[in-house]
């Protein structure tokens, strides 16, 4: 069975509580359970992974990379924006990563337009929602 990897990165564990003018209402468990329903009809696995420490998502990426995971949906949240060490490892590794955001980062302020781990991964998705984290599902699932 195909596994992919859903990275998550800072203050998404908030998810229904910080900011729900931007984020919504549903929480991280919302978004895992919707997200493994999907699967379960595209016959994927799903691997979760939150953090807020920017190393262990580094740690994360290559541990799973050596595993033989070839597939991800990463949200690196406000790591997008400032880690070079992020986008080094996303570059570095053998995972294909569609970047997700729950919010569109081009209506938000004008630092949160630039995206260093854009360039490293397959695509970006931004704007949609949870719909975002479902479309990059999909796509990857047909790889």
């Amino acid at each position: 069975m195909k596994k992919i990897a859903v990275i998550n990165g800072v203050n998404l564990n908030r998810l229904g509580k910080r900011e729900p003018e931007i984020y919504g209402s549903q929480t991280l468990q919302d978004l895992t359970e919707m997200l493994d329903a999907t699967a379960k009809t595209l016959g994927v696995e799903l691997i979760h992974f939150q953090s807020n420490h920017e190393g262990e998502i580094i740690d994360k990426i290559q541990e799973l990379s050596d595993s033989g995971v070839k597939l991800g949906i990463i949200n690196p949240a406000a790591f997008t924006h400032q880690s070079v060490a992020l986008r080094d490892c996303i570059a570095g590794c053998e995972i294909k990563f569609v970047e997700v955001h729950i919010s569109n980062i081009y209506k938000r302020e004008q630092f949160r337009h630039n995206s260093l781990t854009a360039p490293a991964c397959e695509g970006v998705i931004s704007g949609l929602g949870f719909d975002g984290y479902v479309a990059a599902l999909n796509y990857l699932a047909r790889l």
